[in-house]
């Protein structure tokens, strides 16, 4: 059975006020990101369909709040709640916040 941790992730991404370490296993990529910076994601979005990001996620808040705004709503998730964010989406990130994503690999790369 495959396992990863944040510490044996094979890839990490960083940028100002983002930090994500992730791993496939096996068509679902693992991703455990944590924030220090709140930020507007949209903008990396445009030019994909209604500028949205078109992959499902699921995930978990472990600790601050992640913020996933659709065309006609925003949902805002908070440490120890669990999530799905359906395509159409774009997220809205706040500073002290760790999570736990899933999202299916090939959807993933293609956004």
């Amino acid at each position: 059975m495959p396992k990863i941790s944040k510490q044996t992730a094979s890839t990490t991404e960083t940028a100002p006020g983002y930090e994500g370490s992730f791993e496939d296993l096996g068509g679902y990529t693992v991703g455990f990101e944590t924030y220090t910076e709140d930020a507007d994601m949209a903008p990396l979005f445009v030019g994909l369909p209604d500028d949205r990001c078109q992959c499902p996620h699921w995930g978990f808040v472990m600790k601050g709040k992640l913020t996933y705004h659709y065309g006609d709503r925003a949902e805002t998730i908070e440490a120890g709640e669990a999530y799905f964010a359906p395509p159409g989406h774009t997220p809205e990130l706040h500073a002290g916040t760790e999570v736990v994503e899933f999202s299916p690999t090939a959807e993933l790369e293609r956004t």
